[in-house]
């Protein structure tokens, strides 16, 4: 075999080796936004859940808080507008803030109303919307794992080449501002 024709094999042998990692680079970029998206459902589901629970829990207050109109107003507000929100992720996140913060004010409603903090209905709807707050914080940790892997990938070189050039974007967080996630309601009974 000649020089030239040894120098075309490494050429051959290099350009498929870029082609290999750039294929390999593109699936994994594909899989990691796959695993985002499902990792989000998860966090739907779990709102979804939240959503079915506060009107109940609302119903519950109105019956002992008859006079306290505008707190229980609210809090229905801030459900439907966290319930119809389909948008970004991060516009997501500011609206289930707002939620929370409106919950810490139900809550705190609650604890005026000893007879209230004993109902059984109450204090199970409760524990209902604790646990669920508790599978939502797990699976946003999951899907923050997940939009932190493919941002990485997005930005390192030589992977954000393939990202940019495939239209693979940055995604945003889920995140709730840090009054919102002190509002998780814990049931203490006695």
């Amino acid at each position: 075999m000649n020089g030239a024709g040894m120098a075309l094999i490494v050429v051959g042998g290099i350009v498929l080796l870029v082609l290999v990692w750039a294929i390999a680079t593109y699936n994994r970029l594909i899989s990691l936004r796959v695993h985002m998206r499902e990792s989000w459902a998860d966090i739907d589901v779990e709102l979804k859940r939240r959503y079915d629970l506060i009107p109940n829990l609302v119903e519950t207050v109105k019956g002992y808080a008859t006079h306290e109109r505008e707190t229980l107003e609210r809090v229905v507000q801030l459900r439907n507008a966290a319930a119809a929100n389909t948008g970004a992720y991060d516009s997501q996140a500011s609206d289930e803030s707002a939620l929370m913060v409106g919950m810490k004010g139900l809550f705190a409603l609650a604890e005026a109303y000893p007879d209230l903090k004993a109902d059984g209905q109450f204090l199970e709807l409760q524990n209902e919307l604790a646990l669920t707050e508790d599978r939502i914080a797990a699976s946003r940790r999951f899907f923050n794992a997940n939009v932190r892997d493919l941002n990485q990938l997005c930005e390192m070189f030589p992977t954000s080449l393939i990202a940019r050039g495939f239209g693979v974007e940055r995604e945003g967080f889920f995140e709730l501002e840090s009054e919102a996630e002190r509002v998780v309601p814990r049931v203490e009974l006695g």
